[in-house]
């Protein structure tokens, strides 16, 4: 039988439960735990992490965003940004130029390097989800949608 690491073991039963809502918690943490599984592996591998893939999403998502505009959409400061943003640039999976109508402002969009890098780690992620929407059918993928637009709201 393989040995596997105490980490592996942990599934939502496994805490004590204090609040009748930590169930729902821990499927949460462990869900997105097994979600980013092959793709902060993937990551890894690139010398990346989870906020280098952040940043890469958005900007796919918005070419030619400007670093304030993605500072908003992430949630964080200027300063938690800096270094992450800054490996990007100097690996060349991100260029920024400098936006024509407001010259302090810098434009981000994806290199086809970090186009490459930003589909691969998504494309793992949206596998885990696929197989998960198929697995609960229709009416659970849309109940999990309508709980996550709830709480994304929430912000």
């Amino acid at each position: 039988m393989p040995k596997m690491s105490q980490a592996a073991g942990l599934h939502r039963a496994s805490l004590d439960k204090l609040h009748d809502l930590d169930a729902a918690l821990e499927l949460m943490y462990y869900g997105w735990r097994g979600m980013t599984l092959q793709a902060d592996a993937y990551l890894a591998k690139q010398g990346l992490s989870r906020p280098h893939h952040r940043i890469l999403y958005v900007v796919a998502r918005r070419p030619d965003i400007a670093i304030g505009a993605l500072i908003e959409i992430l949630g964080i400061s200027k300063q938690a940004l800096n270094r992450p943003l800054n490996l990007l640039l100097e690996r060349k999976l991100l260029t920024a130029k400098r936006s024509p109508e407001q010259h302090r402002s810098k434009l981000l969009r994806l290199t086809a390097a970090g186009q490459k890098v930003e589909q691969t780690a998504s494309g793992h992620e949206r596998k885990v989800m696929r197989e998960a929407f198929d697995l609960v059918g229709a009416p659970g993928a849309a109940a999990w949608m309508a709980v996550m637009g709830t709480i994304a709201d929430n912000t």
